[in-house]
């Protein structure tokens, strides 16, 4: 078997993983439902690479308004992998305990707002007291990690606590401990991670629950939608409709910060 046919056979395994799951996406979808229903927001964050997730969730075709998403530059801009706004620093803030907190000192959280706060290992610190400040304001925290992976990494949270320690309801993308996947014969260690696709798979398979519970609910989400399925015209309406939905929900949560 090629390296490809085995990471196409362990992606598809994850599949499976995710299938498993479906009482806990459901209840997710029925949670983040009710917050879009009020007029509020879920709010969604991820450091590192988890940003990936953040980004699949809201905005980008085939997705809706009613999520928040918070991405740190700091934290998740290191494309130059070295000098200014590398790696490293990124790294380094990933786990500098007290950031949550004055990232949440941005928004004024309300009572019915719920969150998705992803972390492949659940053990850097900034994720974890994201999801402890959410909850401590009363914010129900959905946690998504890579189970194995999270249950056999030490956690640098200064209380010894894991992502899914503050988590109403968790969910797991699936992938292995070290989340690469596929291991090459004389290469010391694996390539090809999957904590994207598990991830990818359990977000989308929620939004699609949520998306069904609007429009059941007669409230039909405005889903960003391409030109070549509904027309230019079209597609441009629907994404300043979103883009303006997606405005005045957020809009609140800066009106009585302070106060």
């Amino acid at each position: 078997m090629t390296p490809a046919e085995t990471f196409l056979d362990c992606s598809a395994a994850l599949i499976d993983r995710v299938r498993a799951q479906l009482p806990a996406i459901q209840q997710t979808a029925d949670l983040f439902t009710q917050t879009i229903l009020a007029g509020q927001m879920v709010h969604v964050f991820g450091s590192g690479h988890s940003r990936i997730l953040v980004e699949e969730m809201w905005p980008r075709y085939g997705s809706f308004p009613g999520f928040n998403p918070i991405v740190e530059l700091s934290l998740t801009f290191h494309n130059l992998v070295v000098g200014a706004n590398g790696q490293r620093q990124a790294m380094f803030l990933e786990n500098v305990s007290g950031l949550a907190a004055r990232i949440l000192r941005n928004f004024d959280l309300k009572a019915g707002d719920s969150a998705l706060v992803v972390s492949s290992s659940g053990c850097n610190v900034v994720p974890v007291e994201m999801a402890e400040e959410f909850q401590r304001r009363g914010v129900k925290v959905v946690a998504l990690i890579s189970k194995d992976h999270a249950e056999a990494s030490t956690t640098r949270h200064p209380g010894g606590k894991k992502l899914q320690d503050f988590a109403d309801i968790m969910l797991d993308t699936g992938a292995p401990i070290g989340d690469a996947m596929v291991k090459i014969e004389g290469l010391e260690t694996p390539v090809a991670p999957g904590s994207t696709v598990g991830g990818c798979l359990i977000v989308n398979a929620v939004k699609a629950e949520v998306a069904q519970r609007l429009t059941q609910a007669g409230q039909p989400p405005k889903v960003l939608t391409a030109g070549v399925l509904v027309g230019a015209e079209k597609a441009t309406e629907i994404f300043e409709a979103a883009y303006d939905e997606h405005a005045r929900r957020l809009a609140p949560y800066y009106q009585a910060l302070g106060a």
